[in-house]
């Protein structure tokens, strides 16, 4: 205990002592015993050891439904892409940097019984990744860079299969169509739930879900 970091004798961080406190006081916990999968952040994409490509996120919103998935009882795993927010208390977390580390992580965390992909994962990751730092030069036009597709993460999990999870909800940020594209995600990533957010100025979110909408 002399290095005040760790050993058995140190006081946990109020997070977790709090989180200890709602499990005793909770009266019913009615996913105590099933497993779940939540992914959150960003992903970041590099370009070369200093620069990357990503899409805005906190993930306040994965944290947020990771920690509500904790306090219900499920055993909770999280992926979280680069983010400045505390680690829930009560849940595993997995750090990680790519798409291709968060599918890594996913994959390495099923079988679960509910999936939740909230991460806003980049769509597409530079070919040839400069191992260093690309030179802007007086005169000269900027680099071209060469994209492909990141591995769709939602749909590779949510793909019929003995291990597909009971529940896969995935996101969708729109600024435009937001019903329209959200049902089309849905039919093709065979997603369960599709929860729309609409990203335009005038913000609003609804739910695309298996029944038609009205």
């Amino acid at each position: 205990m002399a290095c005040n970091e760790y050993g058995p004798g140190r006081l946990a961080e109020p997070p977790a002592i709090l989180s200890a406190i709602e499990a005793l006081l909770l009266p019913a916990r009615p996913l105590a015993g099933r497993r779940a999968l939540v992914t959150s952040g960003p992903t970041h994409e590099p370009i070369d050891p200093v620069r990357y490509i990503a899409n805005r996120s906190s993930g306040r919103q994965g944290h947020s439904i990771a920690a509500a998935l904790a306090e219900l009882g499920a055993h909770v795993t999280l992926v979280s892409g680069p983010v400045s927010i505390a680690d829930p208390a009560g849940v595993a977390v997995k750090h990680i940097e790519s798409a291709q580390q968060m599918l890594e992580a996913c994959q390495a965390s099923l079988p679960v019984d509910i999936a939740v992909f909230a991460a806003a994962v980049a769509d597409w990751h530079v070919a040839g990744v400069s191992t260093g730092k690309i030179k802007k030069v007086p005169g000269a036009p900027p680099p071209g860079l060469e994209l492909v597709p990141n591995p769709d993460i939602l749909a590779t999990i949510a793909k019929s299969g003995p291990q597909r999870p009971r529940l896969v909800v995935g996101f969708a940020a729109e600024t435009d169509d937001l019903m329209k594209n959200a049902q089309s995600k849905r039919e093709r990533k065979n997603a369960d739930w599709i929860v729309a957010n609409d990203v335009s100025p005038a913000t609003a979110s609804w739910a695309a879900r298996k029944t038609p909408c009205t």
